[in-house]
């Protein structure tokens, strides 16, 4: 009897290591989905890219926001990600020089739009130059080394000549959805935020002419360790054709140069 019992156990421990998913140090996800790293800004857009996808192909996603460069050290450490969308170019092509990506995945996808927001009526800024008066206390800026929008604000401060006097008022965001949480709970006056975060009637936008930075082309690939690499193909073709192009343009990206 013993031993009939002690069989049965054994199986049922056999059984239970067959069920359970294999798990790397990152953890893993099953076939039929996707898992795509995208920067901040597009944590709004994606989200009906994504419902839309998974509409038209019943491949589920799943992302996960951050700071372009934050994420593209993620893929080098091995983070188990299907697509890799960042806010520049430069971290696309980064890691496609080094067979992260897939280079024949790599497409520009869209031209990202920097705004000044304000969420409230005072104090009453009217321009970019206002960020020197002594009526504004904190302006929130995404970390320039990390995110492109952040890098971007900072170049046009430069080129305008008032970075000298705007830098002691600078509140530093990880990514730009923290800055623009900085300007919504009153912890910043104004924020530097990329125009897709942003709906109509929410507060007063002030635009940031494009030759005061580089442009803010943004890249996707797929990633070469991928473990779904015909869904995340899919994928990338969904982002850059008719119908993903069509959302974007939605929440006021412009189409890549």
């Amino acid at each position: 009897m013993k031993n009939v019992l002690r069989g049965l156990a054994l199986c049922a421990c056999a059984l239970l290591l067959f069920a359970l998913p294999a798990c790397g140090p990152w953890g893993e996800h099953a076939e039929g989905e996707i898992v795509v790293a995208a920067a901040s800004n597009l944590s709004e857009a994606f989200g009906e890219v994504g419902r839309r996808f998974t509409a038209r192909t019943g491949v589920r996603v799943t992302f996960s926001f951050g700071a372009t460069a934050d994420l593209a050290r993620q893929v080098e450490q091995g983070a188990p990600f299907d697509v890799f969308a960042g806010a520049d170019v430069r971290y696309t092509d980064a890691l496609a020089a080094k067979g992260l990506l897939l280079p024949e995945t790599r497409g520009v996808y869209a031209r990202g739009r920097l705004v000044l927001w304000v969420p409230r009526a005072e104090p009453a800024l009217a321009r970019v130059e206002d960020l020197a008066e002594a009526g504004v206390a904190r302006v929130a800026v995404a970390k320039p080394d990390v995110a492109p929008y952040g890098e971007a604000a900072v170049e046009a401060l430069r080129a305008l000549g008032l970075w000298a006097s705007v830098e002691p008022k600078v509140v530093y965001a990880q990514t730009v959805s923290q800055a623009k949480q900085f300007a919504a709970t009153g912890n910043a006056d104004a924020a530097f935020l990329p125009r897709s975060l942003l709906r109509e009637g929410e507060g007063r936008l002030i635009e940031i002419d494009e030759r005061l930075h580089r442009p803010i082309d943004q890249a996707v690939g797929v990633v070469a360790a991928s473990r779904n690499r015909e869904a995340a193909r899919r994928f990338v073709e969904f982002l850059l054709g008719e119908e993903g192009q069509s959302v974007l343009k939605g929440f006021g990206y412009s189409p890549p140069a």
